[in-house]
Protein backbone atom coordinates (compact mmCIF):
# COMPACT_ATOMS: atom_id res chain seq x y z
CA UNK A 1 0.00 0.00 0.00
CA UNK A 2 1.29 3.53 -1.44
CA UNK A 3 1.72 6.73 -3.45
CA UNK A 4 2.97 4.47 -5.82
CA UNK A 5 -0.78 2.45 -5.84
CA UNK A 6 -2.70 6.10 -5.91
CA UNK A 7 -0.15 7.18 -8.65
CA UNK A 8 -0.90 4.11 -10.68
CA UNK A 9 -4.67 4.14 -10.09
CA UNK A 10 -4.78 7.58 -11.87
CA UNK A 11 -6.06 7.20 -15.58
CA UNK A 12 -3.75 8.25 -18.62
CA UNK A 13 -5.51 11.37 -18.93
CA UNK A 14 -4.00 12.94 -15.94
CA UNK A 15 -0.57 12.11 -16.57
CA UNK A 16 0.27 15.42 -15.00
CA UNK A 17 -0.95 14.54 -11.46
CA UNK A 18 0.71 10.97 -12.02
CA UNK A 19 3.88 12.80 -12.42
CA UNK A 20 3.05 15.03 -9.53
CA UNK A 21 2.38 12.27 -7.47
CA UNK A 22 5.96 10.72 -8.14
CA UNK A 23 7.63 14.88 -7.70
CA UNK A 24 6.33 14.47 -4.24
CA UNK A 25 7.50 10.90 -3.23
CA UNK A 26 11.11 12.28 -3.83
CA UNK A 27 10.19 15.94 -1.99
CA UNK A 28 12.66 16.42 0.45
CA UNK A 29 11.70 20.40 1.79
CA UNK A 30 9.56 18.91 5.15
CA UNK A 31 10.33 16.52 8.00
CA UNK A 32 9.41 12.64 7.32
CA UNK A 33 6.80 13.73 9.87
CA UNK A 34 5.16 17.27 8.08
CA UNK A 35 5.22 15.56 4.91
CA UNK A 36 3.41 12.34 6.05
CA UNK A 37 1.12 13.95 8.73
CA UNK A 38 0.38 16.09 5.54
CA UNK A 39 -0.05 13.93 3.41
CA UNK A 40 -2.63 12.01 5.89
CA UNK A 41 -4.61 15.03 6.76
CA UNK A 42 -4.84 16.08 2.93
CA UNK A 43 -5.92 12.42 1.97
CA UNK A 44 -8.77 12.09 4.29
CA UNK A 45 -9.60 15.93 3.48
CA UNK A 46 -10.02 14.57 -0.52
CA UNK A 47 -12.21 11.84 0.64
CA UNK A 48 -11.53 9.60 -1.62
CA UNK A 49 -11.46 5.77 0.27
CA UNK A 50 -9.10 4.47 -1.85
CA UNK A 51 -6.80 7.45 -1.80
CA UNK A 52 -7.08 7.36 2.19
CA UNK A 53 -6.21 3.87 2.36
CA UNK A 54 -3.01 3.95 0.48
CA UNK A 55 -1.72 6.82 2.20
CA UNK A 56 -2.78 5.95 6.12
CA UNK A 57 -1.07 2.33 5.55
CA UNK A 58 2.11 4.48 4.13
CA UNK A 59 1.71 7.21 6.42
CA UNK A 60 1.24 4.69 9.42
CA UNK A 61 4.96 3.36 8.88
CA UNK A 62 6.17 7.17 8.69
CA UNK A 63 4.45 8.58 11.84
CA UNK A 64 4.79 7.63 15.59
CA UNK A 65 0.90 7.16 16.85
CA UNK A 66 0.40 10.59 18.30
CA UNK A 67 1.82 12.26 14.70
CA UNK A 68 -0.88 10.21 12.48
CA UNK A 69 -4.22 10.92 15.30
CA UNK A 70 -3.15 14.61 15.04
CA UNK A 71 -2.50 14.42 11.03
CA UNK A 72 -6.15 13.05 11.38
CA UNK A 73 -7.53 15.50 13.81
CA UNK A 74 -6.10 18.70 11.69
CA UNK A 75 -8.27 17.31 8.88
CA UNK A 76 -10.95 17.36 11.07
CA UNK A 77 -11.18 20.49 13.13
CA UNK A 78 -10.30 22.22 9.88
CA UNK A 79 -13.41 20.62 8.05
CA UNK A 80 -15.60 22.64 11.24
CA UNK A 81 -13.50 25.51 11.28
CA UNK A 82 -13.25 26.27 7.43
CA UNK A 83 -16.90 26.50 7.37
CA UNK A 84 -17.43 28.74 9.96
CA UNK A 85 -14.89 31.15 9.18
CA UNK A 86 -15.30 30.87 5.24
CA UNK A 87 -18.50 31.74 6.24
CA UNK A 88 -17.49 34.58 8.42
CA UNK A 89 -14.90 35.92 5.90
CA UNK A 90 -17.75 35.74 3.16
CA UNK A 91 -20.52 37.21 4.79
CA UNK A 92 -20.98 41.44 4.05
CA UNK A 93 -22.00 41.48 7.34
CA UNK A 94 -19.19 42.53 10.14
CA UNK A 95 -20.75 41.36 12.78
CA UNK A 96 -20.64 38.09 12.31
CA UNK A 97 -16.37 39.24 12.92
CA UNK A 98 -17.06 40.23 16.08
CA UNK A 99 -19.22 37.19 17.73
CA UNK A 100 -17.37 34.62 19.19
CA UNK A 101 -17.33 31.18 16.87
CA UNK A 102 -18.80 29.29 20.19
CA UNK A 103 -17.37 25.92 18.47
CA UNK A 104 -14.74 23.36 20.31
CA UNK A 105 -11.59 24.14 19.31
CA UNK A 106 -9.25 22.56 22.42
CA UNK A 107 -7.05 20.31 20.11
CA UNK A 108 -5.37 23.10 18.00
CA UNK A 109 -4.03 24.44 21.47
CA UNK A 110 -2.60 20.94 22.06
CA UNK A 111 -2.11 18.75 19.21
CA UNK A 112 -0.22 16.25 20.41
CA UNK A 113 2.79 17.25 18.46
CA UNK A 114 4.91 20.24 17.23
CA UNK A 115 2.47 22.88 17.04
CA UNK A 116 4.76 24.09 14.11
CA UNK A 117 3.79 20.67 12.30
CA UNK A 118 0.22 20.71 13.13
CA UNK A 119 -0.19 24.55 11.99
CA UNK A 120 1.36 23.29 8.34
CA UNK A 121 -1.02 20.22 8.35
CA UNK A 122 -4.36 23.11 9.51
CA UNK A 123 -2.79 25.16 6.38
CA UNK A 124 -2.40 22.27 4.00
CA UNK A 125 -6.54 21.61 4.51
CA UNK A 126 -7.69 24.97 4.68
CA UNK A 127 -6.01 25.75 1.36
CA UNK A 128 -8.07 22.42 0.32
CA UNK A 129 -10.86 23.78 1.57
CA UNK A 130 -10.75 27.29 0.00
CA UNK A 131 -10.96 28.82 3.29
CA UNK A 132 -8.61 32.52 2.85
CA UNK A 133 -9.40 33.24 6.73
CA UNK A 134 -7.77 30.15 8.08
CA UNK A 135 -4.99 29.76 5.33
CA UNK A 136 -3.84 33.55 6.73
CA UNK A 137 -4.35 32.61 10.28
CA UNK A 138 -2.36 29.25 10.04
CA UNK A 139 0.43 31.07 7.30
CA UNK A 140 1.05 33.04 10.31
CA UNK A 141 1.32 31.13 13.12
CA UNK A 142 3.83 28.99 10.71
CA UNK A 143 6.12 31.81 10.81
CA UNK A 144 5.88 32.45 14.07
CA UNK A 145 7.17 28.67 14.33
CA UNK A 146 9.63 29.85 11.85
CA UNK A 147 8.77 27.19 9.30
CA UNK A 148 9.58 28.90 6.11
CA UNK A 149 7.54 29.56 2.95
CA UNK A 150 9.01 26.67 1.05
CA UNK A 151 7.43 24.65 3.30
CA UNK A 152 4.55 26.06 3.37
CA UNK A 153 4.25 25.93 -0.70
CA UNK A 154 5.52 22.37 -0.27
CA UNK A 155 2.52 21.68 2.29
CA UNK A 156 0.25 23.77 -0.25
CA UNK A 157 1.56 21.46 -3.51
CA UNK A 158 0.75 18.54 -1.25
CA UNK A 159 -2.53 19.16 -0.54
CA UNK A 160 -3.34 20.13 -4.39
CA UNK A 161 -2.11 17.00 -5.10
CA UNK A 162 -3.58 14.94 -2.99
CA UNK A 163 -7.30 17.04 -3.77
CA UNK A 164 -6.42 16.14 -7.75
CA UNK A 165 -5.76 12.64 -6.91
CA UNK A 166 -9.46 12.19 -5.16
CA UNK A 167 -11.06 13.99 -7.43
CA UNK A 168 -9.96 11.99 -10.49
CA UNK A 169 -10.73 8.44 -8.75
CA UNK A 170 -13.74 10.00 -7.25
CA UNK A 171 -14.85 10.61 -10.46
CA UNK A 172 -13.73 7.50 -11.82
CA UNK A 173 -15.59 5.87 -9.07
CA UNK A 174 -18.87 7.37 -10.34
CA UNK A 175 -18.20 7.02 -14.31
CA UNK A 176 -17.84 3.41 -13.05
CA UNK A 177 -20.78 3.57 -11.06
CA UNK A 178 -23.06 4.86 -14.06
CA UNK A 179 -21.87 2.51 -16.60
CA UNK A 180 -22.56 -0.52 -14.00
CA UNK A 181 -25.78 0.65 -13.72
CA UNK A 182 -26.78 1.57 -17.17
CA UNK A 183 -25.76 -2.30 -18.10
CA UNK A 184 -28.22 -3.42 -15.12
CA UNK A 185 -31.08 -2.05 -16.90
Amino acid sequence: MSLENVKNAIPDYAKDIKLNISGLANEDTLSAQQFWGCMMACAMTGGNAFVIREVADEAAQNLLAEAMNAAKAAASIMAMNNVYYKFVGMSANQEYKTMPAKLRMNVIGNPGVDKGDFELWSLAVSAMNGCKFCVDSHEAQLKNHGIDSAKVQTAVRIASVMAAASSILNAQDAMSDAAQMSQAA
